[in-house]
């Protein structure tokens, strides 16, 4: 008798809500943990190509923290660049003043070259919610701490 392999269907994937605090984390690190379970690596049904990631939503991202052994001069160094389609529209910003203006930009920038650079990665990107501050708009789920 062969063995059929189990792939999980939509309605049978459980979706949790995690809220993460990045008070005083390391970026790279907290970055590895969230694209982990944004994939759903967590969960013991885990299946490649499949969609079984929980919503993780980071309170507190401008808090993180960079390490190293030049830390001062990595968050000067470090530089973001985007363009805005028109000529002469590359725009560059430093670690130092996005962590200040825009501190979910670095943390989900960090994710994303953690996951997969296809379609199934930006729908998976679309479960990260990242606040700067304290408070965030997701109270009415139940949220669960990921430890």
């Amino acid at each position: 008798m062969q063995q059929k392999t189990y792939y999980p269907k939509a309605a049978e994937i459980q979706r949790d809500w995690l809220l993460v605090d990045a008070e005083g984390k390391n970026l790279g690190r907290l970055a590895t943990r969230i694209a982990h379970v944004l994939l759903g690596k967590h969960k013991p049904t885990f299946t490649p190509g499949v969609e079984m990631g929980d919503f993780v939503v980071v309170v507190n991202a401008q808090n993180v923290t960079v390490t190293g052994t030049k830390t001062e001069s990595r968050l000067t160094s470090k530089t973001y660049y985007h363009h805005s389609g028109y000529p002469g529209g590359l725009k560059a910003i430093s670690l130092r003043d996005q962590l200040a203006t825009f501190p979910d930009r670095a943390l989900r920038e960090a994710v994303w070259g953690m996951l997969p650079h296809n379609r199934m990665g930006r729908a998976v990107l679309k479960r990260l919610k990242i606040y700067g501050g304290a408070e965030h708009r997701d109270g009415a789920q139940k949220l669960k701490a990921l430890d």
